[in-house]
């Protein structure tokens, strides 16, 4: 799952400081590398485990049998996958395809895949959400093709709501309507909070309610002053830790998922990942869209899993045959039961558009079209990223909840 993917950046940026540093710009060609059988073998990395290890086992197979001159190997590395991945890449010995979702570190590893896609033909690339392509590209260059995503909606207690006769959010809301719904779901005699979020949030996924009012982390240059501590972004710190301050929301260590399972929360915000959590502790909830902001929007941040090709493959056609097959119609409805589809027809053929759940995710990715993070644009993003977790540590932990403005204005300098 996509969740399985998220590994800390500053590991991911030191091993790639180990082993990337002999990888080069060239590729080497199209020339096979037959094993004994005469065939082209692919070696295929993946980070998921378990259940899903065995649907993925199950395609592969299904692809060799389809595929006569070609043999892949499915590589499962599971936690190591950063790791191994890494020392692959800085010996030339790295998988032939792999998944992918940390472009900036492993693009110069990785093939462009934009001759291929053209190759496709225009239909190909256009079934693809537009907006899951610049998530699986850098410098300009497409390095993966989209397997998986997940953007972020609010979850709510359906019931909590009905208790406290509050209307149930819809798609159209404010930042002021949640506000609003979450005071009068508080009730701090039952220890009910109205909303919930982390209190130590992941600055990647947080950038998102910057964008919806209208500002970044950066800006196009990659420069933190004027962004970062402009007047919008101090005005979203300032909401979220007045939440707090004002008792009706509380922070978490997690999502929220976990106090929204035992009853204690009437809202939060999350990926696609508490869908199952949810209604495996049978809580009766809804989803709806983010809430935009006052002259501002509902943007959300994007979590996409792709595929990519070695540039150091020695089998490339046929790995791009079987990245091509991954990424297909078959595959896409194959994984459904855990992974939110990428391509226009499945969701068409499936009806997703129609699933009270799922269609808020496709609603919001084509809300969020045109946002690029803010690791994508800076070369340090790790050292970054702890900046900004400290940040969020002195805004809204409870004993300290410091001033936002001064805050960010020292994180800018």
């Amino acid at each position: 799952m996509l969740e399985t993917k998220r590994r800390s950046w500053f590991v991911v940026i030191i091993l790639t400081m180990l082993f990337l540093s002999a990888c080069g710009s060239g590729g080497a060609g199209s020339s096979s590398d037959e094993g004994q059988s005469g065939k082209a073998t692919i070696r295929f990395a993946t980070w998921d485990s378990e259940e899903n290890l065995t649907l993925q086992q199950g395609l592969v197979d299904k692809f060799n049998e389809a595929h006569p001159d070609i043999q892949v190997s499915l590589e499962a590395y599971g936690s190591e996958y950063d790791t191994k991945i890494a020392a692959g890449m800085g010996a030339k010995d790295a998988p032939d395809v792999m998944y992918m979702w940390n472009y900036p570190t492993y693009k110069d590893a990785l093939e462009p895949l934009d001759s291929y896609l053209e190759k496709e033909g225009a239909d190909f690339k256009n079934n693809y959400y537009e907006t899951l392509w610049n998530y699986n590209s850098a410098d300009g260059k497409v390095l993966g093709l989209p397997v998986g995503y997940t953007t972020h909606v609010v979850y709510y207690n359906k019931d909590l709501f009905d208790k406290a006769n509050v209307p149930y959010p819809k798609s159209d809301w404010t930042w002021d309507d949640l506000q609003a719904a979450a005071k009068k779901l508080n009730n701090p005699d039952e220890s009910i909070s109205g909303f919930a979020f982390s209190g130590t949030p992941d600055p990647y996924d947080f950038e998102m309610f910057l964008w919806g009012n209208g500002t970044a982390y950066v800006d196009d240059s990659g420069k933190t002053q004027g962004s970062l501590n402009s007047q919008k972004s101090v005005d979203v710190l300032t909401m979220f830790q007045n939440m707090l301050k004002d008792g009706y929301a509380i922070t978490t260590e997690g999502s929220g998922s976990t106090e929204m399972k035992s009853g204690k929360v009437a809202m939060f915000t999350n990926g696609a990942w508490s869908i199952g959590s949810l209604k495996e502790a049978g809580i009766n909830f809804g989803i709806v869209e983010l809430p935009s902001f006052k002259d501002g929007s509902a943007v959300s941040i994007v979590s996409s899993s792709g595929i990519s090709m070695s540039k150091d493959s020695k089998n490339k056609d046929a790995a791009w045959e079987f990245i091509k097959f991954w990424t297909s119609e078959e595959a896409n409805k194959a994984r459904l039961d855990y992974e939110l589809p990428v391509l226009k027809s499945v969701v068409e053929s499936e009806k997703l558009q129609d699933d009270e759940l799922k269609k808020v995710f496709y609603h919001m990715l084509e809300m969020s079209e045109g946002y690029t993070p803010a690791s994508f644009k800076v070369e340090n993003w790790s050292e970054m990223s702890e900046k900004l977790a400290l940040v969020f540590e002195q805004i809204f932990n409870p004993s300290t909840l410091m001033d936002p403005k001064a805050v960010l204005d020292d994180a800018a300098e």
